[in-house]
């Protein structure tokens, strides 16, 4: 899977895509409410490190990530 952060503007909040191998948007969310759907996909469990990896994540820039359902 992928992570995609996307800059908002103005009173847009920032939001991070979830894109599988094949670069197909799985998932569209709000950056300020990233625990329940990295927990859904499986990406990370841990409240604090989703933070950290929400916070530290550039825009514009694609971040693999393993989730527990890929092989």
């Amino acid at each position: 899977m992928w992570l995609f952060k996307i800059k908002g503007k103005a009173k847009i909040p920032d939001y991070i895509q979830i894109r599988d191998e094949k670069m197909i948007l799985v998932d569209y969310f709000r950056a300020d409410r990233p625990i329940e759907k990295f927990k859904k996909y499986g990406i990370l469990n841990d409240e604090k490190k989703i933070i950290d990896l929400v916070n530290n994540l550039e825009y514009g820039k694609l971040l693999k990530v393993k989730s527990k359902n890929e092989k």
